[in-house]
């Protein structure tokens, strides 16, 4: 006999946002210079939240049959969690919290609206029940996040930047890590949206074929993700091979996004749907 996960899934819907808004408050007060306390609790707490995160969408594919990508408000809590774990990395991997409290926000707004407007979902087409289209959106998604993250530190690295130029030293300056921290988690996050959208694009080209008898190699959003990959791609590589630094990757990383937001919005404007074959 199946286990009725409904009631369940109905309380997450609400601790979520909640969990979301205790892990921003924590970092908010560290941001604010509250007692070393408020510092130490932050990582436990952001990893805790993920666990619950990713509970409840384990929770949600296997009550309705379908991973929880085939509406806007079921994506919503896909990038909300995508966001967190996104920003975990690059705090792992920069050893820097400080700009949590503003990436974390927007996790708890995606998560929020998402839990006031997500309804239970079981009558859809069947290829939506994938798991390999779980895996294929929600790669794609942390792929953007990272990218979007990446152009976020670079826009901050910017603000600091002309901030020291021209010796306004002030709140920016006094909250924000310094010029060589955000130039890491800006590569961090680089790096790590486009290992992502590697496996995205490696999952979609063996997956769609096989799930659309339609499927075309020259669809739209395929084609456009394809052309960011090398975009990102080649950059990383210049960056590595010419030894680029400093202002002018991060204005690369700000022009990079500004692509991808046009690219994507004219796809979508002009080919909705899934893809061009759905």
């Amino acid at each position: 006999m199946k286990m009725d996960l409904k009631p369940v899934i109905s309380l997450f819907v609400v601790v979520m946002p909640v969990a979301y808004a205790v892990l921003v408050w924590i970092y908010g007060r560290s941001f604010l210079g509250s007692p070393r306390g408020w510092e130490e609790m932050k990582f436990p707490a952001l990893i805790t939240v993920i666990l619950l995160h990713f509970l409840y969408i384990s929770l949600r594919t296997a009550a309705f049959d379908h991973p929880p990508v085939t509406t806007v408000f079921e994506i919503m809590t896909i990038l909300s969690a995508c966001i967190a774990v996104a920003y975990t990395y690059i705090e792992i991997r920069t050893k820097s919290t400080s700009t949590g409290f503003f990436v974390l926000f927007l996790a708890f707004i995606f998560q929020l609206i998402s839990s006031l407007f997500i309804r239970d979902l079981t009558d859809i087409d069947p290829i939506l029940r994938s798991r390999l289209l779980g895996f294929h959106v929600s790669s794609a998604l942390l792929g953007y996040t990272a990218i979007s993250l990446s152009a976020v530190y670079g826009l901050l690295y910017l603000m600091l930047y002309h901030e020291i130029k021209s010796s306004r030293l002030g709140l920016i300056y006094s909250k924000l890590p310094n010029l060589e921290t955000l130039e890491r988690m800006n590569r961090k996050a680089e790096m790590f949206g486009f290992v992502l959208l590697t496996a995205a694009i490696i999952v979609g080209l063996f997956w769609l074929p096989r799930a659309f008898e339609s499927f075309s190699y020259w669809d739209p959003k395929l084609v456009g993700t394809i052309v960011i990959w090398m975009f990102y791609g080649g950059s990383l590589l210049a960056k590595k091979r010419f030894n680029w630094q400093g202002r002018r990757t991060m204005i690369v990383s700000i022009v990079g996004f500004s692509f991808v937001v046009l690219s994507m919005t004219v796809i979508n404007v002009y080919w909705s749907g899934f893809h061009g074959f759905y």
